[in-house]
Formats: C-alpha cells, structure tokens, sequence
C-alpha cells in the first residue's frame, strides 16, 4: 500500500537538522508544553506538586505564560472563566491525589457550564498504575474513576511518545460541541524521564462543526413560520457559539419574544421591545411560555433554573436545539435538533418565512409590567438599589462574574447583561467560591478590562486566598464582597421552611483590613456611595476590594 507525500510540506535542511538533533535535557515535561504550545496555547493555570515537578519546570523552557493559585480548585474555576471568556482551552495543570481531588468541584463547573478546560494532572509512577497498594505518596486506587463521572473524556499516557496525541485528543474534545473540561493524566516518571524526541511542531486537533440535519429545519421552520405565538427561550449555548445575531434577526424575522435564561445572559438585547429579558423564576413569564403555540429553545436543556423549578408545563409545541444530545428531549417532549446553536439558527434563520405580529411587543411589555408591580409590591427598594450601583459601575464591556449569593440571584434575572458572555455565574454547578477565581481567569485572558466579582462574606471566605494571585499579577480585577454575616440565601431557606436557621451564621474578618494586608486597597462602601466606589475602584489600575455590609433579600418565588 503506497502513500502519496508530494503535497507534504518540505523541510529545508536547517528544519531537518533541528527536527534529528533536538536540544538536550528535554524530558517528558517538555513534551507536554510543546504539545500544548502546538495547538495554539498561550497560558496555563494551575499549582505545582511533587509528582507534577517535570511538566512545571518545562514551562520555564517555553513561552507559556503561567498564572499560578492557591488552591488546585480555584484554579479550577479562573480556567473555567478563561475558557468562557476566550472560547479557546484553558490548560489546567495538577498534581496527583489531593492536587487532582481538589479541582473536582470546579470540573464540576465546567462540565455544567460547557467550559473548555483542559486537565493535565500527574500520575504516580508507572509501576504503581493497576490499583496495587504500593504506597506511593498521593496514592489512589484509581484516580481516573474519581474525575471520569464529570469530564467529557480521560485520557491516560504511560510512555513520552503518547504525550502529543494525548493532549491532541484531550483539546479535540474539549473543544467539540458542547464544549467540557477534559483529563489527562502522566505518570511522574514520564514527565521526568529525559527524551530524544523531536520538538513537537504544530498540531491539528480542530474539532468537526455540529450541524443539524435538513428535514428537521424544514420541519422546525414550517411549524415557527406558520405559528400564531412562537416564543424563543434562548440558553448558554447561543452565547457560547456566538449566536446573539443570528437569534436577534431570527427574532424580528417571526416577530417572536425572547426570554434568556440565567447561562444565556445577554444573548439578546435587554432593551428590545420583544425581549422579556431573563425572569424565568416568575410565573407571569412561564405562564407567557406555557401560553406559546411553538415554543425554540436554543442552547438550553431546561432544567431546573430555567423551568421555574420544573413547574413549567408547555402546551404547544417545542423545537429544541442542543449541542448536548444527552438534554434533547430531557424535560419535554420536542422536535429535536441535535446542533451547535449558531449553525441551527443560521439555516433557519434563511428557511422560515417572515411573519408579521404587530401585537408581540405590547404581550411583552404586558409581563414585564405584571413582573414589575410583582417585584415593588414586595417593596425591595435596598436590593434594587445596590444592582441599580452595579450596572452604573461597571462599563458595558466589562465582564463580571457572580458566586452564589442574594446579589447574584437577584442578577440573574434583573441584570442587564448588556453585552453576550459578559455575565457568568456558578448557576451550573452551583457550589459557593467561583466569583473571584473565575474574575481571575477572566483577567488573565484579557487584562485591558477591568473584571468585577461579586461574593457573600461566605463565598468569599472560600478563595480568600486568591488576593495574593491578584497581588501578585497586578490583575485589574474589583471584587464586591456583600457581607451579611452569614450564607444569607441559606439563612432564608432554611428560616422559611424550618421557622429558624442553623449553621448560617459566620465569624469572619475585618475583609478591608485583610485586603490591604495582601497590598490590595480596599474600601467601606454604602448602597448609597456604592455606584462611584465601585467606579472608581474599577476605573483604578490593578486589584481592588469594597467591602458593602447589607442584609439583603431575595424576591418572593412563585414555585411553591
């Protein structure tokens, strides 16, 4: 069997020369970074360990940039941002057991939330892989079964030659709709065993596009096209595939409402008169949906944040489309369309005919305004108050990123995001510490914006430690931390189904005084004086901290 060569670049004879005699003292390590460097890497994030020594004194020998953390999972988390922020993999490098256990909870948010987080953890060393008990340090019996139930794919390498396609495939993955955090793993001996290998050159590892299948645009068109009240919810996967134009023409071209949901923020013009904005947790807006005689949903499984707590109950027809196939169908019987959301709603975009509904917008302004007197007859003027601050704060262009507290889940539905992939959350996963890390990530990805977080005094206690990261690379990132003494959603969950709580309330620090300890300014603010605090510190270069005491409520649900 012969191969045809001649459309096979050809190497000059310096190319040559260099590819059959590589530098020495290269090892495992440097393949790893060479590798990563070959498909387009640029930084890495992660924190040093015994068993991973090889792959982090490579970087010294590569033109990676390294954001390092203080803790393996928050590291985690500024991967995840980065990864949002850019659309491209955010490399994550780990040691071996405790290292690899401690990023499981960011993976977890990654997974949720379609982050392309590349995990690269190191192994024990190869004589002890099998699940015997040797007693090697940060020994597990099996380390990949601790990650495979949350990453996309593991990938595992027991020989140098193995590491490039390794990595290849890892990327590959990460990289294919939907987007996920993906795992590899090297023993230590790998990393650390000197090679002779050619310097790894540049790598493809593009993934294919997702496309849908025709006769199911022709169908999804003809039933939007000949609807009497199509409603479009629009979900994370629009703002992930960058999809907010075609969604907005395809929007005008039916004359269809839209509402986002919380992973879909500023998919679609706050501001437009058929937006029905993001207030999926009120029951004006699901019984508008439940109302819809076709109902898009794109890039969203509907699950529990987006169903009002699974209380919604369509009765029309539902067209969904998703990059996961495992969320087609999950909730509620639809016409399927397995896609990425920008190649779906770019064919039916061409394949739906234009129809006219010159009542839409005035439905929609109908529920905005039910949702309104809702909202002020419970007369949270404090609350609105301080998200009114944030908005004027923060510049339009400027990304945030919201842990799990009041302020955010107030965010999630009245903050407008303004821009597409500007707002994040941990509203995937849901677990507490992600606002400031994830800002970091954000920060390291483009550092010609300032980046806001926002946390409770609880959440912030999680990645407290982080104020050294920031520190120490000079990041333009603000963090409002709302302290209420306590985990104050928790408090009012428990207080309203068991009469009182327990386990909420906190001791914590003096977080102005611990800020300036690390070299980080900081400020006392008000609800009052927040909005020019919170500008001022963002308009400043490098890290900052204002600190907002206020006991916060959360709006009434609608679910129960």
């Amino acid at each position: 069997m012969s191969h045809d060569h001649d459309d096979r670049p050809q190497l000059t004879a310096a190319q040559a020369a260099a590819v059959l005699n590589p530098p020495a003292g290269r090892n495992g390590g440097d393949l790893v970074v060479e590798s990563l460097q070959g498909l387009g890497a640029t930084t890495v994030f992660g924190l040093p360990g015994q068993h991973a020594l090889g792959m982090f004194d490579a970087l010294r020998r590569s033109s990676l940039r390294y954001v390092g953390l203080r803790v393996e999972n928050n590291a985690g988390f500024a991967a995840d941002a980065y990864g949002r922020i850019t659309g491209e993999v955010a490399p994550l490098l780990l040691s071996t057991g405790p290292g690899a256990l401690t990023s499981l909870a960011a993976l977890q948010e990654a997974a949720a939330a379609s982050a392309p987080v590349l995990a690269i953890s190191s192994q024990i060393p190869t004589a002890g892989l099998g699940g015997g008990r040797h007693g090697y340090l940060h020994e597990l019996r099996d380390q990949q079964a601790s990650v495979r139930d949350i990453v996309k794919s593991v990938h595992t390498v027991r020989s140098a030659s193995q590491i490039p396609s390794a990595i290849a495939a890892a990327w590959e993955s990460a990289l294919s709709a939907p987007h996920g955090p993906v795992w590899v793993e090297i023993p230590q001996d790998v990393l650390l065993a000197g090679t002779t290998l050619p310097v790894v050159s540049a790598m493809d590892a593009t993934p294919r596009e997702l496309y849908p299948r025709p006769e199911l645009t022709i169908a999804a068109a003809h039933l939007l096209s000949n609807a009497e009240r199509p409603v479009i919810i629009a979900g994370g996967g629009v703002v992930r595939s960058d999809a907010s134009g075609k969604l907005c023409a395809l929007a005008e071209k039916l004359d269809a409402p839209v509402v986002t949901t919380f992973g879909g923020k500023g998919a679609f013009p706050w501001e437009h008169p058929l937006s029905l904005r993001s207030w999926l947790e009120d029951r004006h807006t699901t019984d508008f949906l439940e109302d819809a005689d076709v109902l898009l949903v794109v890039g969203s499984g509907l699950g529990e944040l987006s169903s009002n707590y699974h209380t919604f109950r369509p009765r029309g027809r539902v067209i969904q489309i998703e990059a996961d196939a495992g969320k087609l169908e999950s909730n509620h019987p639809a016409l399927g369309i397995h896609s990425d959301a920008r190649e779906a709603l770019s064919d039916l975009l061409e394949a739906v005919e234009r129809r006219e509904d010159a009542g839409a917008a005035e439905r929609v302004a109908t529920v905005l305004e039910k949702v309104r007197v809702r909202i002020d007859a419970q007369e949270l003027t404090l609350e609105q108050q301080v998200l009114a601050a944030v908005r004027e704060a923060l510049p339009d262009t400027a990304p945030s990123f919201w842990d799990m507290t009041i302020l955010a889940y107030w965010a999630w539905s009245a903050f407008d995001a303004r821009r597409p992939n500007t707002m994040h959350s941990a509203q995937g996963a849901g677990g507490l510490g992600y606002g400031f890390p994830a800002a970091i990530g954000a920060a390291a990805a483009d550092p010609t914006k300032p980046v806001l977080a926002v946390s409770g005094d609880g959440g912030a206690m999680y990645s407290i430690a982080e104020l050294a990261t920031v520190r120490q690379y000079d990041l333009p990132l603000t963090w409002l931390i709302v302290d209420d003494g306590g985990y104050g959603i928790l408090r009012e969950y428990m207080t309203g189904a068991f009469g009182e709580a327990t386990g909420t309330e906190l001791s914590r620090p003096d977080f102005v005084a611990l800020a300036e300890s690390f070299g980080v300014p900081a400020v006392v603010t008000t609800p009052e004086s927040l909005a020019a605090d919170l500008g001022k510190a963002l308009a400043a270069p490098g890290p900052s901290v204002v600190v907002l005491p206020a006991l916060l409520r959360m709006f009434e649900p609608t679910h129960l």
